[in-house]
């Protein structure tokens, strides 16, 4: 499979990725836990169907010491007893903020509360934050067909 378009080659694109870039580095450095914001990386790639984005954040999750019992149940994870409860909350913050036309309605107050319980203010908005900026850059590698499997740990620094 090759790309419809070398994305993460072209001008135009550089600077839109500079700035998608630069959220992720404010996300990165937020109080909310790397683990959390690994598994909604990669739940919310899976649910897109996001390979490219699913290879590199299960990659950087393994490098960061997350085990492959928890990265291979994360689809599954409602059926999984391998999570915390706050990981609970963010997968299903995650799926209903990813699923919006599925979800006819988006995030239900319900799957918000519960977030609300595991996450002071600041980490709700890196986790809102996440959701979306995961999403955008999903949403990028699909349109352009950005083929998985290459990705090597830190490639993007």
């Amino acid at each position: 499979m090759d790309a419809r378009l070398n994305y993460y080659g072209n001008p135009l694109a550089g600077k839109v990725l500079k700035h998608l870039l630069s959220a992720s580095k404010v996300l990165s450095d937020s109080t909310l836990p790397a683990t959390i914001q690994y598994l909604v990386e990669v739940r919310a790639s899976q649910i897109n169907g996001c390979g490219f984005c699913t290879d590199m954040h299960t990659k950087e999750a393994a490098h960061a010491g997350e085990t492959s019992v928890r990265l291979n149940l994360i689809a599954a994870w409602r059926e999984a007893t391998v999570f915390t409860e706050a990981e609970r909350a963010a997968l299903e913050l995650a799926e209903q903020g990813t699923r919006v036309a599925d979800a006819a309605g988006g995030v239900t107050d319900e799957a918000w509360a519960n977030a609300a319980k595991h996450f002071d203010e600041d980490q709700l908005a890196a986790l809102t934050t996440l959701i979306a900026v995961i999403n955008a850059y999903n949403r990028i590698n699909i349109i352009t067909q950005q083929p998985a499997g290459s990705y090597k740990v830190g490639m993007f620094g």
